[in-house]
């Protein structure tokens, strides 16, 4: 079991990042590797695709949340995968925990106990600490562009809204459709009963939406693990090349006598 530590940052208020990293379905693309491929109720499954050369397993599991803290803004997700070509298992423990560092900055600390099995697992901590690290520098990278867009749109909208507001030259403009300030009341109760109809309405349709929804969205492309750790892959591997260096010149020598 491999105990990693990260940390990352959010330019946005403590209270809206917490709202964003519990959502699952909204910050699933920005892992890389990962993709979202269905949720029922509070579990959440899909796939994580990595490569290493010619090893490319993809882990096919589920995550869930143990714990919300929202006073504490804490967060547990246990999480669990099979490569599907049977040949490694993966499980983690992931705990976050998010510190206000102004009005528009959260630090987020992240503890991981992972544990992995198979092919992947051979390369050792090394490695996974140094590919944990750049991969949470993506993430946060990918998250706080998406927040960023998203706070670009909505902005563009108010003001679109905020100008079509302030135009009052066409038709109806003032009140009613034909311009004039004639109202007419509604009976009395007609507001109560059609916002009571429409909060059924709602509930309905959430009674009737499937237990297990599909999450349609792009395959995700793999993890190239070899870009992110080249550097720890090269100290273990250097080792291994000098001992066959060493090698290949006691041959040498020996077919020359």
């Amino acid at each position: 079991m491999d105990k990693l530590l990260n940390e990352f940052t959010v330019n946005r208020p403590i209270d809206e990042t917490w709202k964003v990293l519990t959502d699952v379905e909204v910050i699933a693309p920005c892992m890389p590797g990962a993709q979202l491929e269905e949720v029922e109720g509070d579990i959440f499954r899909g796939v994580v695709k990595v490569k290493l050369g010619a090893i490319a397993p993809a882990f096919k599991g589920q995550a869930k949340f143990l714990e919300l803290d929202d006073a504490a803004h804490r967060v547990v997700l246990q999480g669990e995968g099979r490569d599907t070509t049977g040949k490694g298992n993966a499980d983690a423990l992931v705990t976050a925990t998010l510190h206000s560092l102004g009005t528009n900055e959260t630090r987020v600390n992240i503890e991981t106990d992972l544990r992995i099995t198979g092919k992947v697992a051979q390369f050792g901590r090394g490695i996974m600490g140094d590919v944990s690290k750049k991969l949470i520098a993506q993430f946060a990278t990918n998250l706080n562009t998406m927040l960023d867009k998203g706070a670009s749109s909505n902005a563009g909208a108010a003001d679109r809204v905020a100008s079509g507001a302030g135009d009052e030259t066409g038709p109806g403009a003032a009140g009613s459709p034909s311009g004039d300030d004639t109202t007419v009341d509604a009976p009395a109760g007609v507001g109560a009963a059609s916002a009571a109809a429409g909060e059924g309405a709602v509930a309905a349709a959430r009674a009737a939406r499937p237990q297990v929804r599909k999450i349609e969205g792009p395959a995700s492309e793999p993890i190239e693990l070899s870009g992110l750790a080249g550097g720890a892959i090269l100290k273990r591997m250097l080792p291994l090349v000098g001992g066959l260096a060493v090698l290949l010149l006691v041959i040498r020598r020996l077919r020359r006598r």
